[in-house]
């Protein structure tokens, strides 16, 4: 739950025009990343990268004075991490596919179960498994991965715009509902494309 403190405390930090290309980011993936997988990988793995590093930041600031000292270091370094990890996920599909589902049930693992070793094992277990099974089926595992990584994309930006919003109660109909309509969206959007 730790980790969840610390992604919520970053998010709160975040401007108003952060919030807004997250959420317009994660509406397009929501919608369309089937139809613009390319740009849809490179946005999802931009986004797990910059998440990273903003999750390592405090450490990285711990260990190098300098970095925690320059505003410059501490706004270039998530965006290059978000960077790096997206120039990866454009150009290996299969990949990016089955890494997309794995970071995607580890995130939820460590948000909502915790960073103990055993829960950590379960998690990598059940993520290999749903990347696996993406890779076998491509088009459907597209969808519903990008459907729910736009839909937890934009919860994060809605939750956090208004925060009025009581999270313990919304957060999971939003994601579920955001990402099912979603995943409808492109289902029925994308039926005659391959």
């Amino acid at each position: 739950m730790e980790y969840l403190k610390e992604i919520e405390a970053k998010y709160k930090s975040m401007e108003i025009y952060e919030l807004l290309v997250m959420a317009a980011l994660g509406l397009a993936v929501l919608l369309f990343g089937y139809r613009i997988k390319k740009v849809a990988f490179f946005i999802i793995w931009f986004l797990i990268g910059y998440n990273l590093m903003m999750f390592l930041m405090p450490t990285l600031n711990n260990l190098v004075p300098a970095i925690a000292e320059s505003s410059l270091y501490q706004i270039l370094l998530p965006i290059a991490g978000g960077l790096l990890l997206a120039l990866l996920g454009f150009s290996i599909e299969k990949i990016c596919v089955a890494g997309i589902c794995f970071f995607l049930v580890m995130m939820i693992t460590v948000q909502y179960f915790g960073t103990d070793v055993p829960t950590l094992a379960v998690g990598a277990i059940i993520g290999v498994v749903a990347g696996a099974a993406a890779t076998a089926m491509m088009k459907p595992a597209i969808i519903i991965a990008t459907a729910i990584a736009g839909g937890y994309t934009l919860t994060l930006a809605i939750l956090n715009l208004f925060p009025d919003i009581s999270k313990e109660i919304f957060y999971f109909p939003l994601i579920g509902g955001i990402s099912l309509i979603g995943a409808i969206f492109q289902f029925a959007t994308t039926k005659h494309v391959n």
